[in-house]
């Protein structure tokens, strides 16, 4: 697990998109796996950015999204499906046909989840899935207690959930109670995971994410077991983590080295 502390959301966004656009270059029919939340926001303005002034080109790219509240119809302006085309799809060329959410207005939910799981096979999987944390340590919807071998399938939300997630309706009593989410076992099938991480409220979940153990009972924490995954975080998310130190100097090392920087790592020194 690399870890990468930026100093501020802004940083952390921009550096995000900057790897996913470099992702997109090297790979550009690649499948990526999206979050929504106000955590990316700023990666998905930088990308438009990228495309609209640098010509980053998602034609090709294929994408799932995590999750979706059931009951709201795609239109409704707090459905995944909405943010989605509002914050980042309707200012990319991806193709219609190649951006996918779950459909939580349908009444076949397990069929639903099925065909879910199956467009993901068909598609070849995630080469890289992006995903930010909750408050309690979940990631999508895979709340604390969610079996870590878990796929794709209703999920009832944690209080905890629809507490953070009140500020973007009404009120609190409007926000869905289930939703459909990608499972742990799903996104551990990803080859590449970028978490990220702002704010104070996330530092006590990156912690024990990054330094606690395996459990269920911080559902991110199982990225522990995944062989290929990147924490972006701020200052601010990463100010409870115990060897801060540690990561900032492997850091170091691994830019001296990707710059070719070798003897300043003792290598070729008599």
């Amino acid at each position: 697990m690399r870890i990468i502390i930026e100093p501020d959301h802004v940083a952390v966004a921009c550096r995000a998109a900057r790897l996913v656009a470099d992702f997109i270059r090297g790979k550009p029919s690649c499948v990526l796996g999206l979050p929504t939340g106000s955590t990316p926001l700023g990666m998905y303005r930088e990308l438009i950015r990228l495309h609209r002034d640098e010509g980053l080109d998602f034609s090709e790219v294929i994408t799932f999204n995590l999750d979706e509240y059931i009951g709201l119809a795609p239109g409704h302006r707090q459905s995944y499906r909405y943010y989605m085309q509002e914050n980042f799809l309707d200012h990319v060329n991806i193709r219609s046909q190649n951006s996918h959410v779950p459909d939580g207005f349908t009444r076949d939910f397990e069929g639903s989840c099925d065909l879910y799981e199956q467009a993901i096979r068909d598609a070849g999987g995630i080469d890289l899935q992006i995903l930010g944390i909750g408050s309690d340590g979940h990631i999508a919807f895979n709340e604390p207690g969610s079996s870590l071998a878990s796929r794709t399938r209703i999920k009832a939300l944690a209080s905890e959930t629809i507490r953070d997630n009140a500020r973007f309706f009404e009120s609190e009593a409007d926000v869905p109670r289930l939703a459909i989410t990608v499972g742990i076992g799903t996104i551990l099938e990803a080859r590449r995971c970028l978490l990220l991480g702002t704010g104070s409220a996330k530092a006590s979940s990156i912690c024990a994410m990054v330094e606690g153990p395996v459990t269920a009972q911080v559902p991110a924490s199982v990225l522990q077991l995944h062989r290929d995954v990147l924490v972006l975080v701020d200052q601010a998310a990463g100010e409870q983590l115990q060897r801060r130190a540690y990561y900032e100097e492997v850091e170091r090392v691994r830019q001296l080295l990707d710059a070719g920087e070798l003897r300043q790592l003792g290598i070729g020194k008599p």
